[in-house]
């Protein structure tokens, strides 16, 4: 068909139907008939077009576009998406991390920042935040973590006495608490945040020198942030304002982009370094790692089938090419065997054969069968063979990137450090990194998440947690509470204000 002329509906066989609005009956008036099926197909269809949500992340959106290599680290890594003058193709997803796929996009909360690259060695799977640390160290409290920032069992509801029960339960949690609670924790856009791999992860270069990296993708936009207010304001007005905002500037021709930095440790520094760099909870100071230029990320393509484009982007950290690889990082170790696993329940055993996760480079893998199985296979279906079937390339890609042959390096990680406490960092965020303005926001913030259902005991460890992250921030935030519950409910007791009542009997 050519101009305005609409295509004829057909199944999804391709046959063409009769009619888009009327189902076959037997006459004008009588019931509907079994052998209708395309208004089976129809339902049948519908019945089943949505595949579970993603447990954390579910809230979310992106777009695709291009990352150039502007700089040259090539000493440091093979990787061929990172050589210099290489482009390459990704697409791009942003996230909350608690909400529902209904969620407003402006709630207090960390937002994912997940991008697929399509290089010419495979894909490539960067998962991050907007933020360089996360909220545990070990994969065994994520499930938990996740749970207590979700609904409860009874009521169904979202309960900050549960994340706050967490949270002061868990201290390695300070440094991601204080992030979330200060101006980052609501982005003004996905625009105007940055990203961060979080994780540290393992270069290696041609000749086999070893390099341990972390990634910030800052936004070339300036970062800004919507108060609290606003954010709740914008969740009032349009629940999918940063969807939203980023579909429309990309339409628009404003192509968002972020420069990419890395900080460099050397292989041998992680053995005696003054904390454990492989910490999720930590961040390794500019001062003794300082950035270095990598390259830009672009985003100039929005999805035309949300569905098929980003929601079923499956992104995963062990989708690692040649010249990269994982760290020790427990969380990380953890997320290597999670993510892949999620999407093999949640799309099915095949979903990397979906266009968005396809490799744009040969796949010559030895998987097979399975439902939904879309690529072809041949034999010889099994490895070592000797009837030509595919075989690894030691001498071409060497050995993988790894640390597996240094166990001093994982030995010395988890060993006590100087400055492997939970809460110095966080304090120092607070006094040196936030300006009094920050602080009074910071301040707020958390009185105002405290007196919304955070009962005993809990809020008196809530006091003395934000006392262990800076003595006068903790002070604050417990007159803050006083104050707000006095003005609430200046008669409380016991049985009303639970803010109120833990102020007496602190007192």
């Amino acid at each position: 068909m050519t101009g305005n002329q609409p295509h004829p509906t057909t199944t999804d066989a391709g046959i063409p139907v009769e009619s888009d609005e009327h189902s076959l009956t037997v006459g004008p008036d009588g019931p509907i008939l079994l052998q209708d099926h395309y208004l089976i197909e129809q339902m049948a269809q519908f019945n089943r077009e949505r595949v579970p949500e993603r447990q954390p992340h579910a809230k979310g959106s992106g777009a695709f576009g291009r990352f150039e290599v502007t700089g040259d680290v090539s000493g440091l890594t093979k990787a061929a998406v990172f050589q210099p003058g290489a482009k390459t193709d990704l697409v791009a997803r942003f996230s909350t991390v608690a909400g529902e796929r209904g969620s407003p996009d402006t709630w207090r909360d960390p937002r994912g920042f997940a991008l697929k690259f399509y290089t010419t060695e495979g894909v490539y799977d960067m998962v991050g935040n907007n933020t360089p640390v996360f909220f545990v160290k070990d994969p065994m409290k994520f499930q938990h973590f996740i749970r207590s920032q979700k609904r409860r069992a009874d009521n169904n509801l979202r309960d900050h006495d549960m994340q706050w029960d967490f949270w002061t339960l868990s201290p390695e949690s300070a440094h991601q608490v204080t992030w979330l609670m200060g101006d980052r924790g609501i982005p003004r856009t996905w625009r105007h945040m940055n990203g961060y791999s979080s994780h540290t992860y393992l270069w290696v270069n041609a000749a086999g020198e070893r390099h341990w990296v972390k990634y910030h993708f800052k936004t070339d936009q300036g970062v800004e942030f919507f108060t609290q207010h606003e954010g709740d304001q914008m969740a009032a007005a349009d629940t999918d304002y940063h969807t939203r905002d980023l579909f429309e500037a990309i339409e628009r021709g404003d192509h968002p982009s972020w420069t990419l930095h890395v900080q460099v440790m050397p292989f041998d520094d992680a053995k005696d370094y003054r904390f454990n760099p492989f910490d999720l909870t930590k961040v390794w100071p500019h001062s003794d790692y300082p950035l270095a230029e990598v390259g830009r990320m672009t985003l100039d393509r929005n999805p035309t089938d949300h569905h098929a484009e980003i929601e079923q982007a499956a992104f995963e950290p062990n989708n690692l090419v040649p010249g990269i690889g994982p760290s020790p990082d427990r969380m990380l170790l953890g997320r290597l065997f999670a993510y892949a696993d999620a999407h093999r329940h949640r799309i099915g055993a095949n979903y990397r054969q979906l266009p968005v996760n396809a490799s744009t480079s040969p796949v010559h893998s030895y998987s097979k069968d399975g439902a939904m199985r879309f690529a072809k296979v041949s034999d010889p279906v099994y490895a070592p063979n000797s009837k030509g079937g595919p075989r690894a390339d030691t001498e071409r890609y060497g050995a993988p990137a790894s640390w597996h042959a240094d166990g001093e390096i994982v030995r010395t990680a988890y060993v006590d450090h100087a400055e492997d406490d939970d809460w110095g960092q966080a304090g120092t965020m607070v006094r040196d990194v936030l300006d009094d303005d920050a602080r009074a926001r910071l301040v707020d913030n958390i009185v105002g998440h405290l007196l919304n259902g955070v009962s005993e005991p809990v809020l008196g460890r809530a006091f003395d947690y934000w006392r262990n992250v800076d003595k006068d921030l903790g002070d604050r935030v417990e007159s803050g509470v006083r104050a707000k519950a006095d003005e609430k409910d200046p008669k409380a007791d016991e049985q009303g204000n639970p803010a109120r009542s833990a102020m007496q009997r602190k007192a």
